[in-house]
C-alpha cells in the first residue's frame, strides 16, 4: 500500500493551516475556539494571520488546534493509542472513517471540560509529589 493510500482519508492531507484556522473559526468563532482550546492567539486581538504564525511557530499547539480539527470539526472517531502518538497530519484514518457533522459546542461544556483537565492535573501533580520516600507529598 502506498504513502498516498495510507494518507488518502487524513482530512489535514493537503490542507494549509491558514484553511484550518479559517474553517474553525468560521464554524465556531474566536471565543470559542479559545474557551476550548486555551490558546491566547485565539483571545488577544484574534485574526487568522497572527494565529498561523503562532501556531508555526509552536508545535504543541498547532498539534492541539490540529487534533481539534479532526475530532470536532469533521468529527472522527478518536483514534487508537499508537496512531493518537504520531502527530494528527501523520495519522493514518481508517478507510471507514468518514468525517461527520461538525460538533455542537458550547461554553459550559468548554467549562466542564477545562474543569475536568484540571482535577486530573491535580492528581498527577500529587501523584508525583508522593513517592516512597515521602508518601505525604510534601
Amino acid at each position: 500500500m502506498s504513502n498516498q493510500e495510507l494518507f488518502s482519508n487524513n482530512p489535514l492531507q493537503g490542507v494549509k493551516l491558514e484553511q484550518v484556522v479559517e474553517e474553525l473559526v468560521e464554524q465556531y468563532g474566536w471565543e470559542l475556539l479559545h474557551a476550548y482550546l486555551q490558546l491566547n492567539c485565539f483571545k488577544n486581538n484574534p485574526d487568522v494571520k497572527s494565529a498561523v504564525k503562532f501556531l508555526r511557530k509552536t508545535q504543541w499547539a498547532q498539534e492541539k488546534v490540529d487534533n481539534f480539527y479532526l475530532y470536532r470539526l469533521k468529527n472522527l472517531p478518536k483514534p487508537d493509542d499508537v496512531q493518537y502518538e504520531l502527530p494528527p497530519r501523520d495519522r493514518v484514518i481508517p478507510a471507514d472513517h468518514k468525517p461527520g457533522e461538525p460538533c455542537e459546542l458550547s461554553f459550559s461544556d468548554a467549562k466542564r471540560i477545562m474543569e475536568k483537565k484540571a482535577s486530573k492535573q491535580r492528581a498527577r501533580d500529587r501523584k508525583q509529589r508522593s513517592n516512597s520516600s515521602n508518601p505525604w507529598g510534601n
